[in-house]
């Protein structure tokens, strides 16, 4: 659908999978107005096909519009556009454990202008497509590398990083390069003696809905949940005196995955014996069993949209 100051939205509809065709000009590719989620359709139980927590990912993307001066969506008409685009779409949905339908909303500034301004004209769209499991081979526990030189969102450190064997980059603050922030693709969880620790939502860092599940189910289960500035000296010396017990990141892709190890300034640090939780394991089996029906969760998350 199309965004227009005279008419806001107008003209949703569902199409083939086609080009999109822009102007040059268009402000999107100059100025950076572009959001985006990610959310997915899965295939579980009796044949159901689920979503999880589609509405707060919306609301997360509507967040995000007002950051960019993006106009905002309608959140309960989008909703119900995913779960008619996914219903049409739905022989494309895997069925193996693991697999699902990925679902990528996006946003992008459209008016054809050159000057340093919000645009006044933009276009929604969403993209389906199947996505394999995340842990084809089983779920290893992945190495990180902690950048003190860079600050998130650089393609270049994450190249760095692959190139020395490390799958993710863990960021720190921009401004002391010592308060742990988030993973590139994920936000990061650290399980002390004490506590299950992650970095407060201080504006930089993207309020995960896998996050946000996390904490729910683990004050749920009783185990203290602190959000407060993280050092990542604490960590270290954590893992380095036994305090640390497990760290693991949490998003839409992996859901729950385990770290094994840390590289921060020419050492690596191992946690856990570079082995998979206990607690690891056991919020990731919760949340999956969440995710494809095959357990009833008590918070409203999971809507079944085929019956």
């Amino acid at each position: 659908m199309e965004y227009d100051e005279t008419r806001g939205w107008h003209n949703a509809r569902i199409i083939p999978y086609q080009p999109l065709v822009l102007d040059p000009a268009a402000l999107t590719f100059h100025y950076g107005q572009t959001i985006f989620e990610g959310l997915k359709a899965y295939h579980g139980k009796d044949n159901g096909i689920y979503l999880f927590r589609p509405k707060d990912n919306i609301k997360r993307m509507n967040n995000s519009a007002k950051r960019l001066c993006m106009p905002k969506v309608d959140e309960d008409f989008v909703v119900n556009v995913i779960k008619k685009l996914v219903l049409i779409e739905k022989d494309w949905i895997p069925q193996s454990h693991g697999t699902s339908l990925y679902i990528r909303p996006v946003m992008i500034a459209s008016e054809p202008a050159l000057g340093v301004r919000a645009s006044s004209e933009y276009i929604f769209y969403i993209i389906v497509g199947p996505v394999g499991s995340y842990y084809p081979e089983g779920m290893d526990p992945i190495k990180i590398y902690v950048s003190d030189k860079f600050v998130a969102a650089s393609l270049y450190a994450a190249e760095e990083a692959r190139k020395k064997g490390y799958s993710q980059v863990l960021w720190l603050d921009a401004i002391s390069r010592k308060y742990i922030e988030e993973v590139g693709a994920m936000n990061i969880f650290f399980y002390f003696e004490d506590a299950l620790v992650t970095p407060s939502l201080s504006g930089s860092i993207l309020p995960g809905i896998t996050r946000d599940s996390v904490i729910t189910i683990a004050k749920d289960w009783g185990i203290k949940v602190e959000e407060r500035m993280l050092e990542i000296d604490e960590v270290i010396e954590g893992i380095q005196k036994g305090r640390l017990k497990e760290v693991f990141g949490s998003g839409t892709a992996a859901i729950i995955s385990p770290v094994g190890e840390l590289y921060y300034k020419g050492n690596s640090h191992i946690v856990n014996n570079g082995e998979i939780g206990e607690l690891t394991k056991r919020l990731f089996d919760e949340i999956m069993s969440y995710q494809y029906g095959e357990k009833q969760e008590p918070y409203g998350w999971v809507e079944r949209i085929d019956a």
